[in-house]
């Protein structure tokens, strides 16, 4: 078993769909910590409806691990490869995962949604989101706040009360410390075993935006 360190940081591994769940715990029975955000999911059978959990973000997850040693995580069945950019592998920032987190623990109904960027921002005072700030998208009368994690160019969103969000602001009167910002956007590449000795590179901040 792995002498785990939380120095290490957090990194999007590539599964094969439906290895989802078999990946994340045999890495955790390597002691390794893993993250496989989930959502709640309906389908309705002839008779019923089945409510399930399923991947937020198919086909992938996320693992703390030592950079310069991945091949055990290279390894791990049903896996396929470490994401990265050129031949760098890139971190996920652990505010973007902490947002994932707070995301699932606040019971919101939630739902993947399309990569978004650019909005009128916004921030949200009440609700178990309260204190970040995002974009403001009206469709149909009904509000969401989208989560995004930049690397993988993917989104979650969740129904958002109207009475949980402040009056609009310019981006320049945000609080520091309340402002959640991305940078531009990258092409993700894969990492295969053969390039397990490269450095390792910087994290990416994240940004929530709010949508409908």
């Amino acid at each position: 078993m792995v002498a785990f360190d939380e120095r290490w940081p957090w990194f999007a591994v590539q599964v094969r769909t439906c290895y989802e769940t078999t990946a994340s715990r045999f890495l955790q029975n390597c002691g390794y910590e893993c993250f496989l955000p989930v959502v709640k999911t309906r389908r309705r059978w002839s008779d019923r409806i089945k409510e399930s959990k399923a991947p937020l973000f198919t086909g992938y997850l996320f693992c703390r691990f030592d950079i310069h040693n991945r091949l055990p995580i290279l390894k791990t069945p049903g896996v396929l490869q470490i994401v990265g950019t050129g031949k760098i592998p890139i971190p996920v920032d652990d505010a973007e995962i902490e947002a994932i987190r707070c995301l699932e623990k606040s019971g919101l109904p939630a739902q993947p949604w399309p990569f978004l960027q650019a909005g009128q921002l916004t921030r949200i005072k009440n609700g178990p989101l309260s204190g970040m700030t995002g974009i403001v998208v009206e469709v149909k009368s009904e509000l969401r706040v989208v989560l995004s994690v930049t690397l993988l160019r993917r989104s979650v969103a969740v129904e958002l009360d109207r009475g949980w969000l402040s009056e609009p602001y310019s981006a320049s009167s945000a609080a520091p410390s309340a402002k959640l910002s991305i940078p531009a956007p990258l092409e993700p590449k894969i990492l295969t075993a053969s390039q397990a000795s490269l450095p390792s590179g910087t994290g990416l901040m994240r940004r929530i935006a709010c949508a409908q």
